[in-house]
């Protein structure tokens, strides 16, 4: 629950404040923003998918002797990385300069973007036992992917009007 401040001051000592927690309130159940917010939300899975699907694979290929640990965190900031060039990309075409679209693609999605990734990794690891991409493993991470973020990106359109694409 998220609280804006109110303040009231004491009768007795002006400098003395109370503070009040009131909720701030929000309709989760606006189609029309659940509809956005997952447009939202494919297109950073497609930007975090690309880049952390693809560093799996290649040590999956390559079999290069590398802890499964450092392989997760490689493919986490890779799918970060290709999850911000997409999103810079698709806001250069909507007529925002470079340093304005990268700005923007960096900042606005970031905790989406990390939470979907950490998720997407973990999920491959509680399945798979480490990293590896199989055929029944990446449905089932692209979904928990998507999942995982999509409220946040909910609440956040709602609350602030914020999206990047």
């Amino acid at each position: 629950m998220v609280f804006r401040n109110s303040s009231l001051f004491n009768k007795n000592n002006i400098s003395e404040k109370i503070v009040i927690m009131i909720p701030d309130t929000y309709s989760w159940s606006c189609k029309h923003t659940w509809g956005k917010s997952a447009k939202n939300t494919m297109w950073c899975v497609i930007g975090c998918s690309i880049g952390d699907f693809g560093t799996i694979l290649f040590f999956q290929i390559t079999q290069i002797p590398f802890p499964i640990a450092a392989v997760m965190i490689l493919a986490i900031i890779n799918g970060l990385l290709t999850s911000i060039m997409l999103e810079t990309i698709i806001l250069i075409r909507q007529n925002f300069n470079f340093i304005s679209a990268l700005k923007t693609a960096s900042g606005m999605s970031f905790i989406s973007m990390v939470s979907m990734e950490v998720s997407m990794n973990l999920t491959d690891y509680y399945l798979t036992g480490g990293a590896q991409l199989t055929y029944w493993v990446v449905p089932i991470m692209l979904t928990i992917g998507f999942l995982t973020p999509w409220p946040y990106n909910y609440w956040r359109l709602k609350k602030y009007g914020l999206q990047c694409h």
